[in-house]
């Protein structure tokens, strides 16, 4: 394998210099020599102004072992993934840090077999100015050994990084993270205003529900985590009175007129998990539904 300093001794390579990308090629020239590659005139003013070398995206292949990408859409980084491969000099490593699917981290692979190039996905958990920060969360997978070498690079984006596996699962942990934060943010908009509506603080509300008791916490920590990873479902809040409590907050919203989504859609996984006679078990026993259709097994940790 190439050593440490033969990958990063070379500038690093960041294509895509919007608001994100900008921000991620200002973090590497803390420590590095950077080039930056964008197709507006704009962005590449600003980075050239933030100490970055500018060049064309040909000259990067040519001049970077390690290439960062920071795009819009995953086909774009699949065409500047497949340009690069396609280049009479490539890149060693392809760092793609876009928000993507895991499929799509899938297809760059696919693009790069034979080329010398190898893939690692870097998913971002932060914002533009947590990244500007160097507090951003960074998910990092592929090839350990190959994620361990270019940790010097990592380390200068954020001490906040983890490795979490195979090619492809770091944009997993992204997307799920995001999807179950903008499902929340929906839920969040219904209780506020439920809250609001009954004449409770909004504030003492958000209180509660971060309390290591409460109602956002307590589902992951233990229900999932404690019981659903381990198949227990003996004794706790049963199905039954859970349901009954998402009766009472249907009756709630009706009686305040608040326009409610995500409360009835979570309602009718409960009935569905009564009608499976789930009713006197823990009520995290509902997640045995996704266990049937998806043939899984919550608590197997393969």
């Amino acid at each position: 394998m190439t050593t440490t300093s033969a990958l990063l001794e070379r500038p690093i390579g960041v294509i895509g210099l919007g608001n994100m990308g900008l921000a991620l090629a200002g973090r590497l020239a803390n420590s590095f020599s950077v080039m930056g590659s964008d197709p507006s005139v704009e962005r590449q003013s600003l980075a050239a102004e933030a100490g970055i070398t500018v060049a064309e995206q040909a000259t990067l292949a040519e001049s970077c072992s390690v290439i960062l990408l920071s795009l819009p859409r995953p086909s774009i980084s699949l065409a500047v993934t497949r340009a690069l491969a396609a280049s009479e000099t490539t890149p060693a490593v392809v760092v793609e840090t876009s928000t993507v699917n895991p499929s799509d981290i899938t297809a760059l692979v696919d693009a790069t077999q034979g080329t010398g190039i190898t893939v690692v996905d870097s998913a971002i958990l932060s914002g533009v100015k947590q990244m500007t920060e160097g507090t951003s969360g960074l998910l990092l997978a592929g090839e350990r050994a190959l994620v361990e070498t270019l940790d010097p690079l990592f380390a200068t984006i954020t001490r906040n990084r983890r490795f979490v596996g195979h090619s492809g699962s770091a944009m997993a942990a992204k997307v799920l993270n995001n999807a179950v934060a903008h499902v929340v943010m929906v839920l969040l908009g219904e209780a506020m205003a439920l809250s609001k509506t009954s004449g409770l603080d909004p504030q003492l509300l958000v209180d509660i529900l971060a309390a290591p008791d409460g109602g956002l916490m307590r589902p992951l920590t233990h229900r999932m985590a404690e019981r659903a990873f381990s198949g227990d479902y003996e004794g706790g809040m049963s199905l039954e009175a859970a349901r009954k409590d998402s009766t009472l907050a249907l009756a709630m919203a009706q009686d305040a007129g608040v326009p409610v989504f995500t409360i009835p859609a979570a309602h009718s996984v409960y009935e569905m998990a009564m009608a499976e006679g789930f009713e006197r078990e823990d009520y995290a026993a509902l997640v045995k539904l996704w266990e049937r259709w998806c043939d899984t097994d919550f608590s197997s940790r393969d």
